[in-house]
């Protein structure tokens, strides 16, 4: 079986080199001439865990190309997916700029029958609308009678696990409108699946929402359990201990209960904006989305507003230590970090920021230039420090030397933007703490 994949981010390459694992021939396509050159030579662009080795392993073996020529290839696949970006525009709608800019690439030059999927999230009705672009091509093309099919098959991918999310999936959701595209993407997915196939099928239109209804109820528990923990802090619960018996109930589950300080990502800001921005099209206000969004925002800023109530609004001059860039662990992925709204924050008040991430550095400069200190290291980014804040939960963060920080820091104050220190122990070393809800 031969298919493309047309995109190399997130989604793309790691769709491609999962699938080129179970035996498929993948040709990996992007108009980046100098990512596929590096690609070739085995220099993966994104840190994720398993990925690099994947791509290695199969791209020697023959089973993984990489391509910067997609109409060159169209008549040797079975199927093409779509795996571009769509990022917001400034009013939250989906950009699907570069998905139509690959559909009417693919539409000017097949000459063969091909399945055409969208994995790229996009609005209600996107698939559609490329199948009557493709199809309005094929007739001034006069090819009237070549056959194609289209498809929706939404990625449920976390980065940082993001290859384990494929090839062991919870679902693999595909919203097709022809038996023929179902036989293929059954024909695809079966090697993932063989002891329990847990492809669901569905319309088109229902996979292309439930790859925004997913994303937004997960963001709707986080901005909840925010909201939750604001709360507790003012009549003074400790939300650890509400999080624990929330989540013991059947009907709620444990899933997606910690507080912190606010998500970010390429996905959950995005599709919560493009999905109140459908409802807004479709004449419906997404009354709850809205709320979830000005929490997440308000959150972001949590961190920033704890560090300066412990120094009464003095900050000037006043240095602090950031351990954590990346929205989440297990991912060099900036995109609408909190650490971002920090930082920016911090150096608007005239406060020094020494910062250390394990897969982000590089990253960071693309969004902080040179406005901060890239420390090597956590004892390096704490030297001299009036306070730490944690705004990532790496796992290398969890188990400091606290008599080593308590010697090289000026100011003792930790604030902990994901609860992974215990307030009563770090009291023991003389620091003053705080943490989200407790």
């Amino acid at each position: 079986m031969k298919i493309a994949i047309v995109g190399t981010g997130y989604v793309g390459l790691v769709s491609g080199a999962c699938f080129s694992e179970m035996g498929v021939d993948v040709t990996c396509v992007d108009i980046d001439r100098e990512k596929i050159e590096r690609l070739k030579e085995g220099i993966i662009p994104i840190y994720e865990p398993e990925l690099k080795n994947i791509v290695l392993r199969n791209h020697k073996a023959g089973r993984l190309h990489f391509s910067t020529d997609l109409p060159t290839i169209l008549d040797d696949m079975e199927i093409v997916f779509i795996a571009v970006g769509t990022p917001s525009d400034e009013d939250g709608t989906a950009d699907l700029s570069f998905v139509m800019t690959v559909a009417s690439t693919i539409a000017e030059h097949m000459t063969e029958p091909l399945l055409i999927v969208t994995k790229s999230t996009v609005p209600v009705g996107t698939s559609y609308r490329i199948r009557d672009l493709v199809r309005k091509r094929l007739d001034e093309r006069g090819l009237t009678d070549l056959q194609f099919d289209v498809a929706s098959n939404p990625e449920f991918l976390k980065e940082g696990a993001a290859v384990n999310d494929f090839m062991s999936p919870d679902r693999v959701i595909v919203g097709v409108e022809s038996e023929g595209a179902k036989e293929l993407m059954t024909k695809l997915y079966r090697p993932f699946l063989l002891n329990n196939f847990r492809v669901i099928f569905m319309d088109i239109l229902s996979s292309e929402m439930t790859k925004y209804a997913s994303n937004a109820m997960l963001a709707t528990r986080i901005s909840f359990m925010n909201d939750i923990a604001n709360l507790c802090e003012k009549v003074g619960a400790d939300v650890n201990m509400v999080r624990r018996g929330m989540g013991s109930d059947s009907r709620i589950g444990r899933s997606f209960l910690y507080p912190g300080c606010g998500y970010g990502g390429s996905c959950f800001p995005k599709d919560i904006r493009a999905l109140i921005k459908v409802a807004e099209d479709a004449g419906y206000e997404m009354t709850v989305l809205k709320a979830v969004e000005e929490v997440n925002n308000r959150q972001k800023d949590i961190l920033f507003q704890k560090f300066k109530r412990h120094f009464n609004g003095e900050l000037h001059g006043k240095t602090v230590a950031v351990w954590g860039l990346s929205f989440k662990p297990e991912t060099d992925d900036m995109r609408e970090a909190p650490s971002l709204t920090l930082i920016r924050s911090l150096r608007e008040a005239g406060v020094a920021v020494r910062a250390y991430d394990p897969a982000a550095m590089q990253e960071a400069r693309h969004y902080l230039n040179d406005s901060i200190y890239y420390a090597t290291d956590i004892y390096d980014a704490a030297n001299g420090a009036d306070a730490l804040i944690v705004p990532t939960e790496w796992k290398e963060f969890r188990l400091p030397n606290w008599s080593i920080l308590k010697k090289i820091m000026n100011h003792h104050v930790v604030v902990d933007g994901r609860n992974i220190y215990n307030m009563e122990e770090l009291a023991s070393y003389g620091f003053a703490y705080s943490g989200i809800g407790q």
